[in-house]
């Protein structure tokens, strides 16, 4: 153990760590968007491979934004009603309840009861958000909404619908949302969620180099070669980032031993999953990219047997779903650390 102190990396996926790397244009660029007079959006998308820290980027902004007294933050989980869920949520804000009494906002939800005398109660969770938001905006206040781990049910496209009627309503309400791109893509999809559709979609790039090394430096008391080695052991994958770390901590500093027991955990707790959740042509495709001694595109599609016009697709799809990245020109690379040994030791046809 490096000492009795609690380890500062963790291994809990979306869980906000002691020790981070900080994806600050990617944060800052939607807190700008969201302040700017009219707002640039009010809807932005966080997607990207398992443990590429959308959970951990989200919350980043939300604090952050909380650190304004006119925003109001409000967290949603996607396996309740939603609509019922937000309306609860501001019902129970301090700030906001007397606000609501004093304009005779009566309402009688699940969750929420605010009892105005001689006022029939809202019993509908759509009316009762729609007049909140509009004494919110009287009083100059605006509401965040994060959504963590969207997907393509009914709980999730019912909010999705009546969010979509609240900014046609020019209503002080904002969104952030993460997801797997696979489920991003079938909401998207959804004919009458346009405004998904047209929603700026970020795919987390991995974390800077530069920015680990100095953390694993400092925290490791490591001279810069190792600690740059020790970077390039996570190739910038967040969840690579704090397990490196924890193990590391365990082990008393030394990062050389515990390499083998890294890799098992990225196997056992990430790889497997992803493997499980690509169709068997993707898995081909990254099994040829594995295989390349270059990254070259000419060479992967010498290995596959492929066109220009059959890699396009698989190329995409991988990029999408952030399984791969483009590093130059005419070549690609995968985002996770030893995910090509993974792929060659595990792929069956």
């Amino acid at each position: 153990m490096m000492s009795e102190k609690t380890n500062p990396y963790t291994l809990s996926f979306g869980k906000q760590p002691p020790q981070m790397v900080s994806r600050f244009f990617e944060t800052q660029d939607i807190i700008d968007a969201f302040k700017s007079d009219p707002p640039a959006n009010q809807v932005y998308i966080l997607t990207g491979v398992r443990g590429s820290g959308k959970t951990v980027t989200m919350t980043e902004i939300a604090k952050e934004m909380d650190r304004d007294k006119d925003w109001i933050i409000v967290n949603l989980t996607a396996e309740y009603d939603l609509v019922e869920s937000l309306a609860a949520e501001l019902g129970e804000k301090k700030e906001l309840k007397q606000f609501f009494k004093i304009e005779g906002l009566s309402v009688s939800l699940p969750g929420i009861t605010i009892d105005v005398k001689n006022v029939s109660p809202i019993t509908d969770a759509k009316v009762a958000v729609s007049k909140m938001l509009r004494i919110i905006r009287k009083k100059g206040k605006k509401v965040l909404v994060t959504l963590d781990e969207a997907s393509n049910n009914e709980s999730v496209k019912k909010f999705a619908a009546v969010f979509q009627i609240l900014l046609r309503e020019e209503l002080p309400i904002y969104l952030i949302m993460t997801g797997l791109y696979e489920n991003i893509r079938s909401l998207q999809d959804e004919k009458s969620l346009t405004f998904l559709y047209r929603a700026p979609r970020i795919e987390l790039p991995p974390l800077s180099m530069r920015g680990i090394a100095e953390n694993y430096q400092k925290t490791f008391s490591l001279d810069t070669k190792k600690a740059d080695e020790m970077a390039a052991l996570t190739k910038g994958y967040p969840y690579a980032f704090q397990l490196l770390g924890y193990l590391t901590w365990r082990a008393g500093g030394d990062y050389g031993s515990v390499i083998t027991e890294y890799r098992r955990y990225l196997e056992d707790y990430v790889y497997d999953k992803i493997y499980s959740e690509m169709s068997e042509k993707d898995r081909k495709v990254a099994l040829g990219i594995a295989h390349s001694s270059t990254g070259g595109v000419e060479e992967i599609k010498n290995i596959l047997n492929m066109k220009q016009n059959e890699w396009n697709p698989y190329r995409k799809r991988l990029l999408d779903k952030g399984i791969i990245i483009i590093p130059e020109r005419g070549k690609v690379s995968f985002t996770l650390p030893y995910f090509a040994e993974f792929l060659m030791e595990n792929y069956q046809e």
